[in-house]
């Protein structure tokens, strides 16, 4: 069950998408079969249901290069239904295969379906995991590292391995608990601890080392926060970190002794192992919280002797000084405009500061009361998700009888009363447009968009307004899928819509995504041509009113 499969694609067509597409020799095809379901899991110490998938958590890696085409025949073994997400990857021209409520028909208890996507033209640092309710707090996650291809150089030398390290929040609740207290109209509160890996540790406690490194040689540590909602610090007991990946994209090689890293993102770093051969600590701690959490696991030198210190390293400071230390250390993120990424040309041939903005967009999210429950919103309106996907009811052409489009002004000037509706705002094919997340609560937000990666131009506190247009990086910011908001605070992101389909953007702080803060972006083209967006797949489920409905004219080339 837990094989995977190298084929070459010797053919020039293959069928994908529901149609004839054109598929390159070289781009090989990795076939895996997962087997979802429920086992036991102790990552707080303490014994509690979670989701495994091939009896593990995390999950298995898939580990692929730039433009392989990645086969996932997924058996939902569990009693209620499932859809998994591929966090980051940008699904091109195939919103279809996304795994959101959105595009997709959940698979059923007892039934399985099989994903089919290229992970085009991209590299770096990813994950999957579970969209439907609250299953991401009970696991069904794991990692997904994209390679460069051999011909095409990175910038540093080749790592002695690499270590896949998931950090993030962790309730002893399980799931249904969770979503049970959301239902009810409460939040689900404070998260007991951090997890590493899957596991906690503490200062002083028996544990198995997580990883091990030879003195002298050079690791690659790929991190990801794939937490519920805070905000985490990752660093690593007298080693400092060189950043040279983030999200997708090559970095400038800055140095630090630690980094933020928010609900949702991801990045690699490399460390060199050279220090005095012993145990050394590796730290998740938690970032803007009333209640400090502070998790370890063992990095052991091969042939090492002796303990890890028990003083741990300090932690970035808290309150203001923290918000500008943070705010401070996502200005240091720079692309690598001389870097190769999934093309042979250098990332910073693409110039985007020298694109006219066709669309402002700001987004403004807020807590609110609706019928004496707690919901959360985007610009008055808190998403709810109909029986008929979206990306279905708009591709049977019925999307009138399921949602309306732009329920959201661009630029709302005053709050709204909260209404719950489905969100979805209609957007140009191709445009260049700046999105404006503004966040004047007293929590941080994590915001990301499926289908795309956008230029995180600039974060700063107050309001936004035109004339901060002035202080955005349009040279080198680095592109990504995921951002933070400060409490009080905006950030800017541009981004041009070039991928057709219904795109998820969402709150990755996820009691605030069930319970309304995101939208989909409905990107069609307007030629219905198979160069621009995949028919819907022979495989592909139907569901609410779609469900006994005629196809309609397929795309054509």
């Amino acid at each position: 069950m837990g094989s995977v499969t190298f084929v070459a694609a010797t053919f020039l067509l293959c069928l994908a998408a529901g149609s004839l597409v054109a598929v390159r020799a070289e781009d090989p095809y990795l076939f895996f079969t997962w087997n979802v379901t429920y086992g036991t899991i102790s990552p707080m110490g303490v014994p509690q249901q979670g989701i495994l998938i091939n009896g593990q958590f995390p999950g298995p890696k898939i580990n692929c290069t730039s433009n392989n085409n990645i086969v996932v025949n997924v058996y939902n073994n569990l009693d209620e239904p499932l859809l998994l997400t591929w966090h980051g990857i940008q699904q091109r021209k195939n919103s279809w295969q996304d795994g959101t409520s959105g595009t997709m028909c959940p698979i059923q208890p007892g039934t399985n379906y099989t994903y089919q996507f290229q992970v085009k033209d991209q590299i770096g640092t990813y994950f999957y995991f579970p969209t439907t309710g609250l299953q991401k707090a009970s696991g069904g996650m794991g990692m997904l590292q994209v390679h460069s291809r051999n011909l095409i150089p990175i910038p540093f030398d080749s790592p002695a391995d690499e270590y896949p390290v998931f950090i993030g929040d962790w309730y002893t609740k399980g799931h249904k608990s969770l979503k049970r207290i959301l239902d009810s109209g409460r939040s689900i509160g404070r998260p007991d601890g951090i997890q590493i890996n899957g596991k906690s540790g503490k200062v002083g406690g028996s544990q198995t080392p997580l990883f091990t490194m030879e003195a002298g040689k050079t690791y690659r540590y790929r991190v990801c926060n794939v937490g519920m909602k805070t905000s985490l610090n990752f660093r690593i007991q007298g080693h400092s970190m060189k950043l040279v990946e983030m999200e997708g994209s090559h970095t400038v090689q800055n140095v630090y002794d630690s980094l933020d890293v928010h609900a949702g993102q991801c990045f690699s770093a490399l460390v060199t192992a050279n220090q005095a051969p012993k145990d050394y600590y590796l730290v998740a701690s938690s970032r803007f919280t009333k209640k400090p959490l502070t998790s370890v696991a063992i990095i052991r030198y091969a042939n090492g002797k002796g303990p890890a210190s028990p003083e741990l390293p300090s932690p970035p400071p808290e309150n203001s000084a923290g918000i500008a230390w943070s705010i401070n250390q996502f200005r240091s993120f720079r692309w690598n405009l001389t870097a190769s990424a999934a093309r042979p040309n250098p990332q910073g041939s693409y110039h985007y500061g020298h694109i006219n903005i066709t669309r402002t967009i700001k987004l403004i999210n807020a807590r609110a009361n609706v019928n004496g429950k707690l919901r959360f919103a985007v610009n008055g309106v808190s998403h709810v998700d109909p029986d008929t996907p979206l990306k279905l009811a708009e591709y049977f052409q019925v999307p009138n009888k399921v949602f309306k489009y732009d329920s959201i002004e661009d630029d709302p000037k005053e709050a709204k009363k909260v209404v719950v509706v489905p969100n979805v705002v209609n957007a140009t094919f191709r445009n260049f447009v700046e999105i404006i997340l503004e966040n004047p609560e007293k929590t941080i937000q994590t915001w990301h968009l499926d289908g795309y990666s956008f230029f995180a131009v600039a974060i700063e506190p107050g309001k936004w307004s035109p004339e901060k247009r002035k202080n955005y990086n349009l040279v080198d910011a680095v592109s990504r899928h995921t951002i933070q908001v400060y409490p009080g605070s905006w950030a800017a992101i541009m981004l041009t819509m070039d991928n057709a389909g219904m795109w998820n953007m969402r709150s990755q702080m996820w009691e605030r995504f069930y319970l309304g803060q995101q939208l989909y972006f409905s990107i069609l083209s307007p030629a219905r041509s198979l160069r621009d967006e995949y028919n819907m797949p022979d495989n592909f489920q139907k569901c609410g009113i779609v469900k006994s409905l005629s196809l309609p004219p397929p795309y054509t080339i």
